[in-house]
């Protein structure tokens, strides 16, 4: 694997994370908001059946697979990073756009 092309910044923060230099100011009232933010996304509380052709099936199994995910995690994941707005079209760079409930 070939080195990344740091800037001085980059490559002063990389030192620093490596030789354990950096120290993290998060507080325990906002790491546990974070945890508990965490779970309430995470949580799978709801089930849907949908119909999809076997070959968008099948590719879906193939990229969860290369991921090392349970394409129904895969399939959760892409749906989540959609409807919050975060999903990125790469042949453009662009996000998605957001829909209205």
């Amino acid at each position: 694997m070939s080195e990344p092309n740091l800037d001085k910044e980059e490559q002063a923060l990389l030192e620093a994370f490596e030789n354990d230099e950096l120290q993290s100011d998060l507080d325990e009232d906002r790491r546990r908001s974070l945890i508990s933010d965490a779970e309430g996304t995470f949580r799978k509380d709801r089930r849907i059946n949908i119909r999809l052709s076997s070959r968008d099936l099948n590719a879906l199994q193939r990229r969860a697979l290369e991921e090392g995910l349970p394409y129904q995690t895969l399939v959760a994941s892409i749906l989540h990073k959609y409807v919050s707005g975060t999903l990125k079209d790469l042949s453009t760079e662009k996000p998605l756009p957001q829909h209205e409930e």
